[in-house]
């Protein structure tokens, strides 16, 4: 962790993460906003501004986007998996760059949380152990219960593995500065660590140890391509969305983090809360047990102003604060928070779909 800062400048000094240096520690976090072609080709028109628009971020970590045909879970979601994907993500990569933006990408695989709709051929969503959880996703025709699993076969784990290196050597071609592997939120890496919803009986399953395997797998692929100075990972210890129980969190998620902490990552990045969802003072209380167990860089997310975030920066709570929905809503949010200024707010009519209206046309301050 670095040293403790004072409160009021402690978003805005440079932080080195990994093998780059942040200008602030304003972060922009993962976003899903279905606004990609139905092929999961990026619709360059408008991502290209949305995320340029948002380049004072001290780093964007990008929406969630699949890795290969079977890890996409909702409709409109991005891919990296062909050379059309590569070819739009490079033109918004630049469009960062040319505004003086990092960006990393964030890699997915929904696993369960899908339907058989958006699959090829008509394909059952895959998962641990077949676990059919009580959720949904977002069709075309609005929000549905997600379609029956069934679970990976021991042979085929290796070429999920493989489709993460394939999405990471894209994701480098496509001009991504690195790569954040999402571990969070009940997707396939989740449905893995949590015992809930990975019942396996070889070497996937069983202890907390095992279960983190394909974690420390798919890490190992990712820091592969990118290095461990530009990969970090997102996890939620707490987290209870699309259906993950566990019965021994602070032992599951000690052991990820344990084999974690031995790859020299360049963050650790938690879901700490979601909207509308309260946290319990148990669940703060292992939060940060486990947070102290992690040796590295930590981001923290989950509902900070500028206050709190920066308080969690100056006390060595967090390195730096990834913030979402004000994001969506301010543009030059860094900027709004280190004056004081007034906050625009979010339209959440307009989070998932749809154009430019509550994806680029939000004003910012210089407006």
């Amino acid at each position: 962790m670095t040293q403790p800062l004072p409160a009021a400048n402690a978003l805005f000094t440079p932080l080195t993460l990994g093998d780059i240096t942040l200008p602030n520690r304003v972060l922009m976090a993962p976003l899903t906003r279905n606004r990609a072609h139905g092929d999961g080709t990026p619709n360059v028109g408008l991502a290209a501004r949305y995320y340029a628009q948002r380049a004072s971020a001290g780093l964007i970590i990008s929406e969630a986007t699949q890795i290969s045909a079977m890890g996409k879970g909702y409709i409109d979601t991005p891919g990296i998996h062909t050379p059309a994907h590569v070819a739009a993500w490079r033109q918004i990569t630049d469009a960062v760059h040319a505004a003086g933006g990092r960006i990393f990408i964030q890699l997915w695989h929904v696993g369960g949380i899908s339907h058989t709709s958006l699959l090829p051929d008509g394909a059952a969503p895959v998962t641990p152990s077949g676990v059919h959880v009580d959720s949904q996703t977002f069709l075309a025709e609005g929000f549905a219960p997600v379609s029956a699993p069934r679970a990976l076969a021991l042979s085929e784990i290796a070429g999920v593995v493989a489709d993460y290196a394939a999405a990471a050597e894209n994701a480098r071609a496509a001009g991504f500065d690195g790569a954040e592997i999402h571990a969070a939120n009940g997707y396939l890496i989740d449905q893995f660590l949590h015992d809930g919803t990975n019942r396996r009986d070889d070497a996937y399953g069983g202890s907390a140890e095992n279960r983190a395997r394909l974690l420390a797998e798919v890490t190992d692929a990712v820091t592969g391509v990118f290095g461990a100075g530009r990969t970090g990972v997102r996890l939620a210890p707490t987290g209870s969305y699309n259906g993950m129980t566990d019965s021994d969190p602070e032992t599951t998620f000690s052991a990820a983090i344990d084999m974690l902490n031995d790859r020299g990552l360049a963050f650790l990045h938690f879901v700490e809360g979601l909207p509308g969802v309260e946290t319990s003072a148990d669940d703060h209380a292992l939060l940060d047990r486990l947070r102290r167990r992690w040796q590295g860089l930590f981001i923290a997310n989950g509902g900070y102003d500028g206050d709190r975030a920066a308080a969690a920066v100056a006390d060595g709570r967090a390195d730096a604060v990834a913030f979402g929905r004000a994001f969506i809503a301010n543009p030059d949010l860094p900027r709004r928070l280190l004056e004081g200024a007034a906050l625009n707010k979010w339209d959440g009519d307009t989070f998932y779909g749809g154009d430019a209206r509550g994806y680029t046309d939000y004003p910012s301050l210089a407006a």
